[in-house]
């Protein structure tokens, strides 16, 4: 049960940060590959059905840590409070910004908090986790620009893929020139977490070769499967990063006594099997009925 438990909580940070990942780098980038207004909530839209639902994820993976890890999320979140309370302000600020941003009549405000709402989280996260593994501010610096660079790319691959006309042409070209900065952060993060663990190594330079490939994709107009490489490349540095927790979740903790009571884990494991079905449908479906690209608004 314990290891189970830990692959669910993996399973569910990864979801968030693939899915998040892209409305991160799409909350960055709109200002810049939107030349008007117009172009700026093409952007937007690709994300618009979809964002807040991307967030669950996070709300399910930190409640499914403080069920079967009771020890591990309050050491996490007690250690990191500052950054977490600041992604938690900057998820509020994005979220503020993504909703009312149609509803004024100056909605520079509105892009100004999108940005900084995308940016906080998606460089603090990649801190906090690189804190878990490696004492320093170098590393938690390290780690936050890794992921802010592959959030960008993230992004700006996804809005090659959802939309149409100028966006498209310069997305393609942000995806670009995110990618020469997104690969030697990743070859350099992730050639330290390799040399931490030896199970982090395959899927640590598994996650090297899918970014690299992603961006030769995205040069060769190759979207969908460009967008498959990132998101592979996400979640193969998610396994990594988790495959190195599972040794010792915290400093000093192992995964046996960080863990709920066996009762506990056994009606998790119940409430999970009823409910997560229900949850994946229900995006798989959503993800589908918006799969077209976004054209100008009319």
């Amino acid at each position: 049960m314990i290891d189970l438990w830990f692959l669910v909580i993996a399973f569910l940070w990864t979801g968030y940060f693939v899915l998040e990942g892209f409305d991160f780098g799409v909350g960055m980038l709109a200002p810049f590959v939107g030349g008007d207004d117009d172009e700026q909530r093409q952007s937007l839209q690709t994300i618009g059905p979809v964002w807040d639902g991307n967030e669950v994820w996070l709300i399910t993976a930190v409640g499914a840590m403080f069920a079967a890890f009771p020890a591990w999320y309050s050491g996490l979140f007690s250690s990191f409070y500052l950054p977490v309370v600041l992604v938690l302000a900057g998820l509020i600020v994005r979220g503020v910004g993504l909703e009312w941003r149609g509803k004024v009549a100056n909605p520079a405000w509105c892009d100004l908090g999108i940005v900084v709402g995308s940016a906080l989280p998606a460089f603090l996260w990649g801190a906090v986790f690189a804190g878990l593994l490696l004492d320093g501010a170098l590393p938690a610096l390290l780690g936050g620009a890794f992921t802010l660079a592959l959030s960008l790319l993230h992004g700006a691959v996804f809005l090659a893929l959802r939309t149409e006309g100028r966006v498209r042409r310069r997305a393609r070209v942000a995806a670009l020139a995110t990618g020469a900065v997104a690969l030697p952060l990743a070859v350099v993060a992730l050639s330290t977490l390799a040399s931490m663990s030896g199970a982090a190594t395959v899927p640590a330079l598994a996650a090297m070769a899918a970014l690299a490939a992603a961006v030769a994709l995205i040069w060769r107009r190759r979207e969908g499967w460009a967008f498959t490489a990132t998101a592979a490349g996400i979640a193969l540095t998610s396994a990594a990063v988790f495959l190195r927790l599972k040794q010792a979740p915290l400093p000093g903790l192992t995964l046996a006594e960080a863990a709920s009571a066996p009762y506990t884990l056994t009606m998790l494991t119940w409430i999970g099997l009823i409910t997560l079905p229900f949850v994946l449908a229900y995006q798989a479906w959503t993800y589908w009925v918006f799969r077209k690209r976004v054209a100008l608004p009319r």
